[in-house]
């Protein structure tokens, strides 16, 4: 279980419409990310869209707006 006391805020401005959004992660596991480890085993407790925000720079409705929503099929 992640210890939320220990959890920092990263504030991720998108790049596309501007709005910034803020993501709580646990510091080691943000830096083994920055360090190369692919971020869904570094960070496997933010959802994909948090992943991606981080990643990208593309909140998920910017992202819905460019690729569509995704097809849950």
């Amino acid at each position: 279980m992640i210890n939320r006391i220990n959890n920092i805020t990263v504030n991720v401005d998108c790049q596309h419409c501007g709005e910034s959004y803020p993501v709580q992660v646990v510091p080691e596991q943000y830096s083994q990310w920055k360090q190369g480890i692919y971020i869904q085993d570094a960070m496997p407790q933010l959802s994909p869209d948090d992943r991606e925000l981080l990643m990208s720079r593309t909140c998920t409705a910017c992202w819905d707006e460019m690729f569509g929503p995704e097809d849950d099929e």
